[in-house]
């Protein structure tokens, strides 16, 4: 009986977790993995394979849905998992072993800082005056990386191109590095890389956050799937309830405005950071 409502509440974190994800890019870990680690009392090593299972989930449910809708820009996606698939290989390495040497705790809290300051960053972002420019580099020209896409909300065709392509490449790597040393996807990174250093729109970089994040995670999850860290009990239920509050959540982002979509962002960014770094404290 108890093991059964263990399952029904992972499965319910789970809907909440995909809902969350599919809305600002981030995967369904950000939800899971905190009520894994503080309310379950789960290992951090677990929880952030089961982590990278349901962001898994989220890309999984959401991809399809917005290629359909033409959010999500396949070719953008693919040139920067050049760099962010290796990365997470990298950063799942980097976990194993520091846990094999009992640093969990100090993985939770350099994950907390590592989002605080991406929160502030983001956040200053949002309300910079002199954004970088827009205009497409070189490489973007040379590769073709632009498209449109049709926005419901303005009932019109949004163009756009992207644009510093070099600081887009080393925050996706970055991003493949946190997605795989703390199995939240790296969502925080790329959807910062997408909208600020390439300029797109926030629902294209959400929706294409949303593609790319699933093939991180499968890099990074083979690294602790080999390690013995990934408990198909614990991952099964948190994925089923993500896969459907991923559902529900890409049926509502073409519905949303763009800067609605960012302010979801930034208060879950926040809420992670702060309560990763309480656990990692031993204060949660």
């Amino acid at each position: 009986m108890e093991f059964l409502l263990f399952v029904l509440l992972l499965a319910v974190a789970g809907v909440a977790a995909g809902l969350v994800g599919s809305l600002t890019g981030l995967g369904g870990a950000v939800v899971v993995i905190p009520v894994l680690a503080v309310a379950f009392g789960v290992p951090f090593p677990i929880a952030a394979g089961a982590g990278l299972i349901t962001v898994l989930a989220t890309s999984t449910t959401t991809g399809a849905a917005y290629v359909r809708d033409r959010l999500s820009d396949l070719r953008i996606g693919m040139f920067l998992e050049i760099v962010t698939v290796p990365g997470a290989l990298v950063g799942a390495t980097v976990t194993v072993f520091l846990v094999r040497h009992s640093l969990d705790n100090a993985l939770l809290i350099a994950l907390g800082a590592i989002l605080l300051l991406v929160l502030a960053v983001t956040a200053w972002g949002a309300r910079a005056k002199n954004r970088p420019s827009r205009e497409p580099d070189r490489v973007s020209r040379a590769l073709g990386l632009s498209g449109s896409y049709f926005d419901e909300v303005h009932r019109r065709e949004i163009p756009y191109s992207m644009a510093r392509t070099d600081g887009a490449l080393g925050v996706a790597f970055a991003a493949g590095l946190v997605s795989g040393m703390f199995g939240i996807g790296g969502g925080v990174f790329k959807v910062h890389a997408l909208e600020w250093f390439g300029g797109l729109p926030m629902k294209v970089s959400t929706a294409t956050s949303n593609l790319m994040i699933g093939i991180t995670a499968a890099a990074g999850s083979g690294v602790l799937l080999a390690a013995g860290y990934i408990n198909p009990y614990i991952a099964a239920p948190a994925a089923a309830g993500t896969a459907l509050g991923a559902f529900l959540g890409s049926s509502l982002l073409p519905r949303l405005r763009n800067r609605t979509v960012r302010w979801i962002f930034l208060p879950v960014i926040g809420a992670l950071a702060i309560e990763v770094i309480l656990r990692g404290l031993g204060v949660a």
